[in-house]
């Protein structure tokens, strides 16, 4: 079992992004878009170098579901998850003309 700890990097008034980390390592990152009915659709990525087995992904989803979103429940299907598993190549941004 796999302690998880979540790092919000990004909050807008619909969506949010979190780092996910082990004591170990970056494990993941997290988008979350807050539908304007209820509910949210996410897209977790799962980076490469973590090395998280694909049987220990449901445990993760659940592990958000309780600490991120605690009124939203997978079983009631009010919350969608895409898992992507990649390897991060860095950040980029645009470059400024000043």
């Amino acid at each position: 079992m796999h302690e998880y700890a979540f790092i919000r990097t990004l909050r807008t008034p619909h969506s949010e992004r979190y780092l996910i980390r082990t004591p170990d390592t970056e494990t993941a990152a997290l988008d979350i878009h807050f539908r304007p009915r209820g509910g949210a659709d996410a897209t977790l990525v799962i980076f490469e170098q973590a090395q998280l087995p694909e049987e220990a992904i449901p445990a993760l989803l659940t592990a958000i579901d309780e600490v991120i979103l605690p009124d939203m429940t997978l079983a009631e299907k009010d919350i969608s998850f895409t898992v992507v598993i990649g390897r991060v190549l860095g950040a980029f941004s645009p470059e400024s003309d000043t």
